[in-house]
């Protein structure tokens, strides 16, 4: 049997990262660069000039002109963090490299900190991740099929199946090559309506796209907004989940679904379901170099914007 070679590839060892990022030293300096790629340069007034000094042993930068002080951390996703950047990074390490989902309770054991610091650091990069995915669009032959999440919590009864407040419908689309293989996928919370599916196709299809889709009413409205629209009645059961037109996207919703079963005891699905399957989206879209993911992450991450923990549970990301 061929080998697979996204698969096989050897990635970034614990070994290489270390020598990378072993220090707070090395990780304030790759996250300045990252952040500032040309040189540094004042968020308030772009001037370039500036002097640096040491405060609470990190480094501060000074504008010359404007006199505003700033660190490599401020007004990023790393904003007014206590914890050292090579929690941080390890963090980054960890989400980017492990084939499967990493748990926020597995983040805690790895990075000596508590469940709450870990859940906190996790959610910020998932946010990082779902804020970078936002704007991707699939192109060519795209294989698309609605599924749900969650169901009925343990701690939370009430309705069953498609009923439950937990239940969380979406969609998921992936692009495949002129081969026959996968390239990338879009995933997105939405209701299955005419008009949800009109507008996630504006944003996540090219006019270029020649999709395929189950029979779903909904999905007649990608007529109009793609180069053509092939809609194949599958029925159900496992006829329909190895129907040939389907394949790569049935492969991808079960891998998608074992990674949440087998990685999370339980999570609120209906408030924080976009971002679990950003992490996902991510990491997949990203798979080819898997040495290139951290430090892709990190440039990401340098340029979000703070996300309180009031913002980070307070919002409802599915609608």
């Amino acid at each position: 049997m061929a080998i697979n070679q996204v698969q096989m590839q050897p990635g970034l060892s614990l070994v290489e990262f270390m020598q990378h990022y072993g220090t707070e030293a090395q990780c304030e300096q790759a996250l300045a660069a990252s952040r500032w790629p040309q040189g540094f340069h004042c968020p308030v007034c772009r001037c370039r000039l500036h002097t640096t000094f040491q405060r609470a042993g990190r480094g501060t930068w000074q504008c010359q002109r404007c006199h505003h002080q700033t660190t490599v951390t401020a007004g990023t996703i790393f904003d007014s963090t206590k914890l050292a950047l090579t929690v941080w990074f390890l963090a980054m390490h960890l989400l980017t490299q492990a084939k499967n989902n990493v748990s926020a309770l597995e983040l805690r054991r790895q990075l000596g900190v508590s469940w709450r610091t870990a859940w906190r650091l996790k959610h910020k990069l998932m946010q990082v991740m779902a804020e970078r995915e936002s704007k991707r669009q699939l192109s060519g032959r795209v294989e698309i099929d609605d599924a749900y999440l969650g169901g009925e919590r343990a701690d939370e009864p009430g309705k069953k199946g498609r009923g439950s407040p937990n239940k969380i419908p979406f969609v998921l689309a992936v692009s495949t090559t002129d081969k026959g293989k996968p390239h990338q996928v879009v995933i997105c919370c939405m209701p299955f309506t005419s008009e949800a599916v009109r507008d996630w196709a504006n944003k996540s299809l090219s006019t270029q796209t020649q999709a395929v889709s189950d029979g779903l009413a909904a999905f007649r409205a990608l007529r109009a907004e793609v180069e053509s629209h092939v809609a194949i009645v599958t029925g159900s059961g496992r006829t329909s989940a190895e129907h040939p037109e389907f394949r790569w996207v049935n492969i991808l919703l079960g891998n998608l679904k074992n990674a949440l079963t087998g990685t999370y005891h339980a999570f609120k699905f209906a408030k924080y379901a976009p971002r679990y399957l950003a992490d996902f989206q991510y990491r997949f879209n990203r798979r080819y170099n898997l040495r290139s993911i951290l430090p892709r992450l990190l440039r990401a991450a340098a340029t979000t914007k703070p996300w309180t923990e009031q913002r980070l549970t307070a919002t409802e990301l599915c609608t």
